[in-house]
């Protein structure tokens, strides 16, 4: 994460993303989270300080809580921002604050004797386990879809496009690779927990970590995603192996090693039996289970409407585009004119926005807020919509007959979104 943060700085994204927009998109029920103007890079620095010091070890209850809550605060500052990984990085730093990883070669295990122990409970581990195999299981589920698994969409769409790439290029316009890739995907997600899981099937199921997260990087540009997870693939290994590490990275560091294998085992507060971590992390998990299944609550088709989309690990499953024209209209007089998008949002912003429905709620809201304070009055935001999903032809998205200024956003269906002229079977 400190790399990922470096990384995003030296890109200029900080100021692209954050700075220069003159509006920025908010999750419902954090509209108070914004950028902090020029103090957003300072965010930034306690993050990334904050990631050094949980690497290290060092004031790692203090840094897993800086890091959890500024981080997150980043993730929060612009809805148009959202990627999975960012989400699971949320959510692990937050299960990570009730884990003892300072027990162990850390700078705390070595200036804190009480807290140096050799051993700690099994669930501790296990947890992290358990939240990889959401992830990877729940993103196997989402793509048992007709879609995905019956016409290979929305790869045949983009795998033409990487026709460049050196030895393999000339393969990604071929239908059977579509396909390949599809099921490919849907079945390493479903079974890539259980082969790390099972001793005997480890080491191949790390080598499919690798070769799945590495053929990925090489064709889609997904960030830090890749490297996040063949290195969070090693909780699985048994304490050997990681012992191993420890000693070539010893050597390397001029540590000495055998100074946190104490023999001390974890205290009881730390103990599956402590009854506030326990309860704290079994209400996580319960989260992390059920929160995904909130879409079934909707009418519709999901990849259409996306209530109930975000936070639920569907990762990569479509190709959606839209077209979004807003008219504002005097109600009095009956006098309008068009929005120009590119007067109020980035390129990337009127791409998000044009094809996701609380998008364009919040900026219709947006435009019937600036332009009362231009002068006019009893105004009403009109949309014309057209989004295409995965191949298909664009299709009317929002009701243009709909005041948007007049709806509200809310956990309930938005029912001025307008049929989805196909169906697409599956979870």
């Amino acid at each position: 994460m400190l790399a990922s943060i470096i990384r995003f700085w030296a890109y200029g994204w900080i100021e692209k993303l954050y700075l220069e927009p003159q509006f920025h998109f908010s999750y419902y029920g954090f509209e108070w989270v914004r950028p902090l103007g020029n103090f957003t890079y300072i965010l930034f620095i306690i993050c990334a300080l904050a990631s050094i010091g949980i690497a290290l070890g060092y004031k790692y209850r203090i840094s897993v809580v800086l890091f959890f809550l500024s981080f997150t605060y980043i993730e929060l500052m612009d809805k148009t921002t959202y990627l999975n990984h960012y989400y699971f990085i949320s959510a692990l730093s937050f299960l990570m604050i009730f884990l003892p990883a300072n027990a162990y070669f850390s700078l705390d295990a070595k200036n804190k004797e009480d807290i140096s122990c050799q051993y700690i409970p099994k669930w501790t581990l296990d947890s992290v386990k358990l939240m990889l195999a959401i992830v990877y299981i729940y993103a196997g589920l989402a793509k048992l879809n007709s879609d995905w698994l019956i016409d290979a969409m929305p790869l045949k769409i983009w795998l033409p496009s990487k026709f460049d790439i050196p030895l393999i290029g000339g393969l990604m316009g071929k239908e059977w690779v579509h396909y390949a890739f599809s099921w490919g995907g849907a079945v390493y997600d479903l079974t890539i927990p259980f082969l790390l899981l099972w001793s005997r099937t480890r080491y191949f199921g790390f080598f499919l970590v690798l070769f799945f997260h590495i053929v990925t990087r090489v064709l889609f540009s997904i960030g830090m995603f890749p490297y996040i997870m063949i290195v969070s693939a090693l909780i699985f290994f048994d304490s050997k192996v990681h012992h191993k590490i420890l000693e070539v990275l010893s050597k390397f560091l001029k540590i000495n090693k055998a100074r946190f294998d104490n023999g001390n085992t974890m205290p009881s507060e730390h103990n599956w039996a402590f009854p506030p971590q326990k309860w704290v992390v079994v209400l996580f998990f319960a989260f992390q289970i059920l929160f995904p299944w909130r879409y079934l609550l909707y009418p519709g088709e999901l990849f259409w409407t996306e209530e109930g989309y975000r936070f639920s690990w569907r990762v990569m499953l479509m190709e959606k585009s839209g077209y979004a024209q807003f008219k504002i209209v005097d109600k009095e007089s009956g006098k309008r004119f068009y929005v120009d998008n590119t007067d109020f949002l980035t390129p990337f912003q009127e791409k998000q926005m044009s094809f996701q429905p609380d998008f364009i709620l919040e900026y219709a809201h947006f435009l019937k807020d600036h332009f009362e304070k231009d002068g006019h009055k009893n105004i009403g935001v009109y949309v014309e919509c057209y989004v295409a999903l995965n191949g298909r032809l664009s299709q009317p998205y929002i009701d243009p007959g709909v005041d948007l200024a007049q709806e509200r956003e809310s956990l309930r269906h938005k029912t001025w979104i307008l049929p989805f002229k196909d169906e697409i079977k599956g979870i």
